[in-house]
């Protein structure tokens, strides 16, 4: 696709998620109906309800693009398809915490090219498309510039199975707290990602992510100046779920840092 044709579903992405958005506010710090997709993987209806609206104004406005989304799932287009997660850190909007959002990124034959995320609780949005810079609540934004990391603020995230399995990122993030300024955990994949591109984040890891959790964040992150592979360094592939993002300058030492704990 041309830039000017990436730009324009970026901008179709933020106008629903926003208008999403809004409609999950209205569950924030509310009481709501709590169900349980596993042991501590929480869903509500206002991840239904969000859900049902993106994908009926995706339907109307880009018929032709398939839809991937959390909730009902969905079959990948051959071309294009947009990745949704209606509410990106439902468990802190469970409880009340402000960082979750509404995530809508779309894929070009496995690249992620476009994407918005709309984050109500904290005020704040960020669009970005391949071609085009990323913009964080109308002004552009960029990757930090930190080149090591002793100087870097660092997120990460922890899989839904770590009670059980061994490949569980606890070891990675010991030895990374150890090394970076700091290493954040706050719960939203999508949002760790808008951090990087908007230079708060100086890198990102995780693993076992799914297409939605990442498709509109790397879209970001990317858009912003930065890299984005998976954790050995290869190309992203949005299938697999294991993903670096940093501001490009200290992506090699994070990515031999996590190999060094396997």
């Amino acid at each position: 696709m041309t830039p000017a044709e990436t730009s324009a579903y970026a901008a179709l992405a933020l106008r629903i998620a926003q208008e999403a958005g809004a409609l999950a506010a209205r569950g924030y710090r509310h009481p709501k109906r709590v169900t349980h997709k596993g042991a501590i993987d929480l869903v509500t209806e206002f991840d239904i309800a969000t859900e049902e609206l993106i994908r009926a104004r995706l339907a109307i406005e880009a018929p032709d693009v398939a839809i991937v989304a959390e909730e009902g799932g969905g079959t990948a287009g051959a071309d294009l398809t947009f990745y949704v997660d209606p509410i990106d850190g439902t468990t802190n909007f469970v409880h009340g915490h402000p960082f979750w959002c509404v995530s809508i990124g779309l894929v070009e034959r496995g690249v992620c090219v476009a994407g918005a995320v709309v984050a109500p609780s904290l005020g704040t949005w960020w669009m970005g498309a391949e071609g085009s810079p990323a913009v964080r609540n109308g002004e552009e934004c960029r990757v930090s510039e930190a080149a090591t990391l002793e100087d870097a603020l660092l997120a990460t995230g922890f899989p839904y199975d770590r009670k059980t399995s061994p490949n569980n990122n606890f070891d990675a993030f010991v030895a990374l707290k150890k090394r970076a300024q700091g290493v954040r955990r706050c719960g939203s994949a999508a949002l760790d990602l808008c951090l990087v591109a908007d230079g708060t984040y100086d890198g990102y890891w995780e693993r076992k992510l799914k297409p939605w959790d990442l498709a509109a964040g790397a879209s970001l992150v990317k858009s912003a100046g930065g890299k984005v592979t998976d954790i050995t360094g290869g190309p992203a592939d949005v299938r697999t779920g294991d993903l670096i993002a940093t501001n490009g300058r200290l992506h090699d030492a994070l990515v031999a840092a996590l190999a060094s704990v396997g």
